[in-house]
């Protein structure tokens, strides 16, 4: 079951930015963040998992490659406890506040990842997210889907030019990640009104019109 609650008693709007590797999150997440502030509207931009110092310190442990004993449950418990500290320092007082929030990643990312292609029980999940987010839940969740062949490759290139090694998500096999693509798209045809998915093998220029239309009717 997808949870399609908002946050009705803020009055800032909750955005996330989610897909499989490769995507062009980053990409679109500055341009959202400049749109927004075309429109003068206040944002705070953030990741997952990561976010705050306390969760930052998370993510370099669940990325880290010398840790591939790590079990399915203690990645996930591992995410809602940066997502917790996430929420409680970062996200939820800037709602409170009237700012707008774009975070590159949130819960639907435990779904795909750890549900999806680890193979945890999205009921599970769907128990450890009712306690930590007590009704946060995004207003507007931004799939960016391609190929997982074609996204694979972006990542290889980005890595090359970068110089910065691939981390243990992105070491991932093929299938693994077919499998975080299905997870995506199946909880975007279960709540269709929260979701957008792009077409992210598309040209730059057609995304970017896409998102700012639907940022558009966010206003």
């Amino acid at each position: 079951m997808t949870n399609t609650q908002s946050n009705t008693s803020y009055s800032g709007k909750f955005l996330t930015l989610e897909g499989t590797e490769g995507g062009g999150k980053s990409t679109n997440l500055v341009f959202i963040q400049q749109w927004l502030a075309d429109h003068n509207i206040d944002v705070v931009v953030t990741r997952e998992p990561g976010g705050t110092a306390i969760s930052e310190a998370v993510r370099e442990i669940l990325l880290d490659k010398q840790y591939s004993e790590m079990t399915p449950e203690t990645e996930l418990l591992l995410m809602f406890a940066a997502r917790n500290q996430h929420l409680q320092e970062k996200i939820l007082p800037a709602l409170a506040a009237g700012k707008w929030v774009v975070s590159d990643r949130f819960t639907d990312a435990s779904y795909a990842y750890q549900g999806g292609a680890r193979g945890i029980a999205y009921n599970r999940i769907a128990e450890i997210e009712n306690w930590v987010q007590q009704g946060c839940y995004p207003d507007m969740t931004f799939v960016f889907d391609l190929p997982i062949e074609e996204g694979m490759k972006r990542v290889a290139a980005r890595s090359q030019v970068s110089g910065q090694a691939i981390d243990r998500f992105e070491q991932e096999k093929k299938d693994f990640f077919e499998k975080v693509r299905a997870a995506y798209l199946y909880r975007a045809e279960q709540a269709p009104q929260r979701y957008c998915v792009l077409d992210a093998a598309r040209p730059l220029t057609e995304v970017q019109e896409k998102l700012a239309s639907q940022l558009e009717s966010l206003l």
